[in-house]
């Protein structure tokens, strides 16, 4: 390094020159030793909006793992009230997709409000053994099967797929009458101990916390896949993590990488479900003793869809049509990931 000729720095630039020396070097290392971190500083932000629930537990699990930072990507989780919330977060590019737990509903109609939005790259189904949905009502209260609601009031979470959820359940259960009044999830059974309602179409952990505290009792679960698609084991694709197609189509690389990654969160719950169960706290209510006894919910991958799926999938989004929820009929297969 001083093999050149020429008159000796003074001490001041002698000083000068090796910090400048040194800053340039340990940049290089920087480049050379973390590669994770580089990219994920380079690459884009990838902002995923969640609905609090259990369901995310694989986005949770990812997160915390270091599954999407070891792929190079910078992940941004962000939280949002309800599922709508999250729909409107994508539509409005203040959110690049949906974790697992967002209503399938609610990105339906975001889809048909901008068709070629979402791209759905995981599912999570429930049935009356992958339990989500449940019709709960007070410990004490002498109903034993849906008809015994009719003429009562019955809860329902709040927005479109809860309400209309909840009322074609309790018709084709033969609660004829049944008046379904939204409140928050997370006050159903409040209002049923304090009897303000005489039943609830909720979804977990509530039954599990009502169960727990000894102040109500699961009339029936699994009430989507039997009264709606006409078989108690068949899956209700009720919520789903998506991209955005603009995303995808714009970062095709880090699209792919991120799918993968979360798949990797899929698998971890799947094999891992008692490990698993920790990263509830922080990013759900859910925390204590609740954390080993709620449910969790199963996950279909966008390649592990079989036709039967796609079908099951399709009865669940033609309600919303007949209904007249959705302007018009929503095919569920455009809407799914590539790969």
């Amino acid at each position: 390094m001083r093999t050149f000729q020429a008159p000796l720095p003074s001490p001041v630039d002698a000083r000068r020159r090796r910090v400048l020396q040194i800053g340039v070097a340990g940049a290089a290392l920087g480049v050379l030793g973390t590669p994770g971190v580089l990219r994920a500083q380079t690459g884009p932000k990838i902002r995923i909006g969640y609905w609090p629930i259990a369901a995310g537990l694989p986005f949770y699990s990812a997160i915390e793992l270091g599954y999407f930072k070891e792929a190079g990507l910078d992940v941004e989780p962000l939280k949002f009230a309800g599922a709508q919330q999250v729909m409107e977060a994508v539509l409005s590019g203040r959110a690049d997709g949906t974790a697992n737990g967002t209503g399938s509903a609610n990105i339906a109609i975001g889809e048909i409000a901008q068709p070629g939005t979402f791209k759905i790259f995981c599912s999570n189904p429930s049935n009356v053994k992958n339990v989500l949905d449940e019709v709960i009502v007070p410990v004490a209260s002498p109903a034993k099967v849906m008809a015994d609601l009719k003429g009562k009031r019955v809860a329902s979470g709040p927005g479109i797929q809860n309400v209309t959820l909840a009322k074609t359940v309790l018709e084709r259960g033969g609660a004829v009458g049944a008046t379904v009044v939204e409140l928050p999830i997370g006050q159903h059974v409040a209002a049923l101990a304090a009897g303000q309602v005489d039943g609830a179409y909720t979804l977990e952990p509530t039954g599990t916390i009502g169960r727990m505290n000894g102040t109500t009792k699961v009339l029936e679960a699994g009430v989507i896949a039997r009264y709606v698609l006409g078989d108690p084991m068949a899956p209700w694709f009720g919520g789903s993590a998506s991209l955005a197609s603009d995303f995808i189509k714009k970062n095709p690389d880090a699209a792919k990488k991120f799918v993968a990654a979360y798949g990797k969160g899929v698998n971890y719950v799947r094999t891992k479900s008692v490990e698993a169960r920790q990263y509830l706290k922080g990013y759900t209510a859910i925390e204590g003793a609740l954390t080993s006894e709620v449910p969790l919910a199963a996950y279909t991958m966008y390649n592990e869809f079989t036709p039967a799926d796609v079908a099951h999938f399709q009865k669940f989004f033609d309600l919303f049509s007949e209904k007249g929820i959705f302007s018009s009929r929503l095919v569920v297969d455009t809407m799914l990931y590539k790969g």
